[in-house]
């Protein structure tokens, strides 16, 4: 098993960008510009590497390869996103890996690229790229290719030493689940299990029973043997149940208008372990967003949009508006779920105004644009 933390700093320690590796400060696939250059790198990361794997280190500064950290980005959808806009997509995942360093709730993203063995290609249109462009890695940058397009294998042996000298061992294992759980969240009820003698699993949180159901909050879950955060969420509330094969997270969102709050089952994610050292994650979007009358949820939209150009002036609030606006990205959310689609523009354009504002509140609006995140790619 590899340790992707040590995989990281592998990468960073030994590598300028090149044609399997590639470093980015931060990426963001929910604009179209940002989508667009995402899938370019991916797909002539893809085409350099036809053989071997290709991986994007998010959260590094470019000039000196310090490791300052993203926000954790729970997109198990980025595989549906790639297959979208590209031709003989290649195999994707996303993941989370924690550094002792970064603030909590900040991690270092590792996305891993793994060739199908063809030629990629984008599908369609996007921002300024054409269908149909062939891109590939000419030293630290993404060009595109129109001719003498071949597939050649030139990272093989690099590659394998990298991920070989980033192999786990068990002093790394018990030291990081004793720091997840004595360091990391001495204030939480934390608790770990071992799956098919191989892999470790630790998840700490705010633990409550409702109806003779367990359910947590302020929820950290991690893969300990590889260095992967599965799961982080300082909002939304989890279920975790376990067997001696599988580990299952089910994910609620809550939603509603004012007062009438609910939650909502979002996505159930099951971790089956296998005996030979490997496993695999499934994710299933089981979401049902509630619907409302149309008018209501017009007048909610006027409403949110009214407190928008209110902060854009600098008004002062009244205790009414107060509350419709830590209301706001939820109520916003909920339009966008029943067809407004006007409502994520609005909640893109809130961003940086309640960043600046109210900390609790721009984390409640990440929170909606994430579960929006998911729901479209899906």
């Amino acid at each position: 098993m590899i340790n992707k933390r040590l995989l990281v700093k592998n990468l960073l320690a030994h590598n300028d960008e090149n044609s399997f590796y590639d470093k980015k400060r931060f990426i963001s696939i929910g604009e179209k510009e940002g989508k667009a250059k995402f899938l370019k790198h991916v797909c002539a990361l893809a085409n350099s590497n036809p053989i071997n794997n290709s991986f994007i280190v998010i959260g590094v500064e470019d000039e000196d390869s310090k490791i300052v950290g993203v926000d954790f980005f729970d997109d198990s959808k980025i595989q549906n996103l790639v297959n979208a806009y590209l031709d003989n997509p290649p195999l994707i995942s996303y993941e989370n890996i924690p550094f002792p360093h970064l603030p909590e709730g900040k991690v270092v993203g590792l996305v891993t690229i793994r060739s199908n063995g063809k030629v990629c290609a984008l599908r369609k249109n996007i921002w300024k790229y054409y269908g149909g462009a062939v891109f590939f890695r000419e030293g630290s940058i993404s060009l595109p290719k129109a001719f003498d397009i071949q597939l050649k294998d030139i990272n093989s042996e690099a590659v394998a030493i990298i991920e070989q000298h980033a192999r786990n061992n068990i002093e790394l294992t018990l030291d990081a689940v004793i720091n997840f759980i004595n360091t990391r969240h001495a204030d939480l009820i934390s608790d770990y299990k071992v799956f098919k003698e191989q892999f470790v699993v630790c998840w700490a949180g705010n633990r409550k029973r409702v109806n003779n159901k367990t359910y947590y909050s302020r929820v950290d879950i991690e893969l300990i043997n590889e260095q992967v955060k599965l799961f982080y969420s300082a909002l939304d509330e989890i279920t975790i149940s376990y067997s001696e094969d599988s580990f299952t997270m089910m994910e609620y969102v809550q939603l509603g208008l004012g007062s009438q709050q609910k939650y909502y089952p979002l996505e159930e994610v099951v971790i089956t372990f296998s005996e030979n050292g490997k496993y695999t994650i499934n994710s299933e979007l089981i979401f049902e967003p509630p619907q409302y009358d149309k008018k209501t949820l017009h007048h909610v939209l006027n409403t949110n949009n009214s407190l928008l150009q209110k902060l854009e002036r600098k008004s002062v609030l009244n205790q009414a508006e107060e509350v419709d606006l830590s209301h706001l990205p939820a109520t916003y959310l909920i339009c966008y779920l029943n067809g407004f689609e006007e409502a994520k523009e609005q909640m893109e354009r809130a961003r940086p105004m309640l960043k600046q504002l109210n900390e609790r509140i721009y984390q409640s609006l990440k929170e909606s644009l994430r579960v929006l995140r998911k729901v479209r790619y899906n």
